[in-house]
């Protein structure tokens, strides 16, 4: 079964619940109202219908290598608290948000690499469990613009990738509501970072074990043919 939904009147659902996020997180120095879409998966659980419970939403610069229904087996290995599964950041573009905070706190695993460290999370493949996200009372909280401008004065974050910023910043606070994926279901190939000031500790960030099931084509990135 397939429903469309108008982007503009999910826009506008969207707007008051991310308006206050989206200047921290947002490419644009202002508050653009066209933005709020970037923040979709955030606020999924508040403007879909009740009776959906779970839902992934992807990039469209994905390759698939395997059945996308496997990946809907992942919601059974949720453990409790957790709202969404998610993988990994695959480059150090998160050690460079953090830069401040990493200064001044040189023992923190914040941006640090897989597998001690908490690098942050790529939004290009997520597990929303809408019906965790709308029970949970500390995800809920986490909403509300005085929450979100507490943690990024903690942090010293000004990020412009959207929900990926959020999650990650909330991740770091609070990793008990993210589920991590495994790196083979969102195979992330861009290698931007490398190129500018991380060469030395890139592939810490890029490795990934495992035969890939979903490649992921960032920064415009070409994905291997068959």
């Amino acid at each position: 079964q397939v429903i469309v939904h108008d982007v503009n009147e999910l826009t506008e659902k969207l707007f008051p619940i991310v308006e206050a996020m989206q200047k921290h997180f947002s490419a644009g120095s202002g508050t653009y109202y066209s933005d709020s879409i970037f923040f979709l998966s955030v606020a999924m659980h508040r403007i879909m219908p009740k009776e959906i419970t779970q839902i992934i939403q992807v990039d469209l610069d994905l390759k698939y290598k395997t059945n996308i229904r496997d990946l809907f087996d992942e919601f059974d290995n949720f453990p409790e608290g957790a709202v969404i599964g998610i993988a990994r950041e695959m480059q150090p573009v998160y050690r460079h948000t953090f830069w401040q905070y990493r200064r001044e706190n040189p023992q923190t695993k914040v941006g640090e690499p897989p597998p001690d460290g908490l690098p942050g999370f790529n939004s290009g493949v997520l597990l929303l469990n809408l019906e965790a996200m709308r029970q949970s009372k500390l995800y809920n909280q986490l909403l509300e613009p005085t929450m979100v401008q507490k943690l990024t004065e903690k942090y010293h974050f000004k990020g412009h990738l959207g929900d990926q910023d959020f999650f990650t910043m909330v991740g770091m606070e609070h990793p008990e509501l993210f589920y991590v994926l495994d790196c083979t279901w969102n195979r992330q190939l861009c290698t931007w970072w490398r190129d500018h000031g991380y060469s030395d500790v890139f592939d810490q960030y890029f490795q990934c074990e495992g035969e890939v099931k979903i490649y992921h084509g960032n920064c415009n990135t070409p994905i291997p043919e068959d």
